[in-house]
C-alpha cells in the first residue's frame, strides 16, 4: 500500500457474514442501491467495504455495520437464470469505519482508516494440528483452496482466516477473529474452540 492514503471513503455493504482477507464472497444483487454500488466499483476499478450487520437486515433500511470490516474487490460477475446479477468478490485489506453517512438512495458510505498489513508469521509446531484440520475442511468444503500452495498452510495469517471462515462459528465469533491483530492469537483461540466440534 505504498503511497496510499491512510483513509478513504468506501461504499459499505453490511452483510450477515464476515469476509476475511483472501476470502471469497458470492452475492446476488437486486436492490437498486447495490446495483449502483457494483456499477460504481466496476467503472472506477475500486472495491467496497463488507461489514457484519450488528442491527438491521441486509435488505430494506440501512443496517448498522460493525466497526471493522474488509475491502472486497469484484473479480467476476454473471446473470443467473432468475435474471439477477451475481458477483464474486475477494477479501483484501481490513479497515476501521470512522464515520458513516447514508446517501439519498439508501446506500451506506463510510470513511475508513486502513489497518496496517500484518507480516507473514510461521505456524509454530504446537499449532500444527490446525494445518491438518484446515486441509480436511478445504477438501470437504472449499474447492477454491484445494490447490493452494503448501506455503499458505505455513502462514499463520492465511491459516487463521481460512479456519475462521470454514468452521461453524457464530457471527460474533467470526467478527472477533477478524478484529484480532496477532495471527498467532487467532490460531490459539481457534484451537481452544475446536473441542466444541468434537464428536462425543
Amino acid at each position: 500500500m505504498a503511497g496510499r492514503s491512510s483513509r478513504a471513503e468506501l461504499p459499505l455493504f453490511p452483510l450477515s457474514t464476515v469476509l476475511y482477507p483472501g476470502g471469497r464472497l458470492e452475492l446476488r444483487i437486486f436492490e437498486p442501491r447495490y446495483l449502483d454500488l457494483v456499477r460504481e466499483c466496476t467503472r472506477d476499478d475500486r472495491g467496497f467495504g463488507v461489514c457484519l450487520i450488528l442491527a438491521g437486515r441486509e435488505a430494506g433500511e440501512p443496517a448498522l455495520p460493525a466497526a471493522v470490516g474488509t475491502l472486497a474487490r469484484i473479480v467476476d460477475f454473471h446473470y443467473g437464470a432468475d435474471g439477477l446479477l451475481g458477483i464474486v468478490a475477494e477479501g483484501a485489506e481490513r479497515f476501521r469505519v470512522l464515520r458513516t453517512r447514508v446517501r439519498a438512495d439508501g446506500q451506506l458510505r463510510g470513511e475508513v482508516g486502513w489497518w496496517p498489513e500484518v507480516p507473514e508469521v510461521p505456524v509454530p509446531v504446537e499449532l500444527a494440528l490446525l494445518q491438518t484440520i484446515a486441509e480436511r475442511l478445504v477438501e470437504a468444503m472449499a474447492p477454491q483452496w484445494k490447490h493452494a500452495p503448501r506455503a499458505c498452510y505455513d502462514d499463520a495469517r492465511w491459516l487463521g482466516y481460512r479456519l475462521a471462515e470454514l468452521l461453524p462459528l457464530s457471527g460474533d465469533e467470526r467478527q472477533r477473529l477478524l478484529e484480532l491483530t496477532d495471527p498467532l492469537q487467532r490460531l490459539a483461540e481457534l484451537r481452544d474452540i475446536l473441542p466444541r466440534f468434537q464428536k462425543a
